[in-house]
């Protein structure tokens, strides 16, 4: 189905695949489209790039050309919140239509990239993502496949649904319950308060109001309820987090009557994390790390609140893979390790 000609006598011939330009440290990307109409004035440029010979392509009945099948491939395996792009180079890229948080069907995944001259890539599950963002690549290896083997992709993603979604954040009402009996009495500045608030807002959530209570357990209880009373979606307790005897507020996150999933985490830094339920309302204790790193466990674990999963302690157990930081100079999350199992 392939036939070359020399260059000079493909004058007037399309091209059936894009050719790539290459300056090493500076460019690479594609010179000539498919579909391009080979002109005189091309000619010069094609023999820089090597191309002596052009490959006319003749596709028979039950192949697909890489262009078509890339995009084949992009339309089955994209759920909710994904677009796609153009073919270039034979690659389709699928990109977040939205901030939320990326789920694979890892899977699907693997039973897709089984199948021979088959490629497509992806982020990692669970994690956030925003708008516009690439979240994953698909291409075959050849010039042109057979059919049946795009058909299996089809239906690989038929049974097992989406390969890759973007679910939406909600937008929650998050009442902060800061505890200390130094921040309650002013001997310290609260730093919790400011980190947390743009935190929230960054991922599109806002924190209706916040308590100062002292070391007392009963006081922080009553803070707790009252931010439910006053509607509270997700309630975050920060500060006294520790095994310290004066830390009160695991204990009255417990005592508050919610439904401990987990107190500790398989994470550095954010080891101290506790979560917990009051019916579907999120109860978090938040450890200090939060107020000087930029990624912990808080980065892990909101995003898929806020896409409305209820945590289990299935899903902190499974962070240890990938939940330990390397605590980088300068921070790259999340283009990093961190989280990702």
């Amino acid at each position: 189905m392939m036939k070359s000609i020399p260059v000079q006598e493909a004058v007037g011939r399309v091209l059936s695949h894009d050719i790539t330009r290459i300056v090493p440290g500076e460019f690479k990307g594609r010179a000539f489209k498919k579909g391009h109409v080979i002109k005189e004035e091309d000619v010069p440029k094609l023999l820089k790039l090597g191309k002596d010979n052009i490959y006319v392509l003749d596709l028979k009945e039950g192949f697909v050309h890489e262009n078509d099948a890339a995009l084949r491939i992009a339309r089955a395996a994209a759920g909710e919140g994904i677009v796609f792009s153009e073919p270039s180079e034979g690659k389709v890229k699928l990109v977040s239509a939205r901030n939320g948080l990326i789920k694979v069907n890892s899977a699907a995944l693997q039973e897709i990239n089984s199948i021979e001259q088959i490629v497509l890539a992806t982020l990692h599950s669970d994690q956030q993502v925003s708008a516009d963002m690439p979240v994953a690549g698909t291409r075959i290896i050849p010039l042109y496949t057979d059919n049946d083997r795009i058909l299996a992709v089809e239906r690989i993603c038929g049974e097992y649904g989406p390969v890759v979604k973007i679910k939406p954040f909600r937008s929650l009402k998050v009442g902060l319950v800061t505890t200390g009996n130094e921040v309650f009495h002013g001997r310290i500045e609260d730093r919790f308060g400011p980190v947390l608030r743009a935190k929230f807002a960054e991922v599109g959530s806002t924190v209706m109001r916040q308590i100062f209570t002292p070391d007392d357990p009963s006081v922080i209880v009553a803070s707790i309820r009252q931010l439910l009373a006053e509607g509270a979606e997700m309630i975050v307790a920060s500060g006294g987090m520790s095994v310290d005897p004066d830390d009160r507020t695991p204990a009255s996150i417990k005592a508050s009557g919610a439904d401990v999933v987990t107190y500790g985490a398989p994470t550095f830094p954010g080891s101290m994390f506790m979560l917990a339920y009051i019916g579907d309302v999120p109860i978090i204790g938040v450890p200090g790390c939060a107020m000087y790193h930029k990624a912990t466990i808080v980065e892990l674990i909101v995003p898929r609140i806020l896409a409305g999963e209820r945590v289990s302690r299935a899903d902190i157990v499974a962070l240890g893979h990938g939940g330990y930081c390397l605590d980088c100079e300068a921070c790259r999350y999340p283009a990093c390790s961190f989280g990702k199992g």
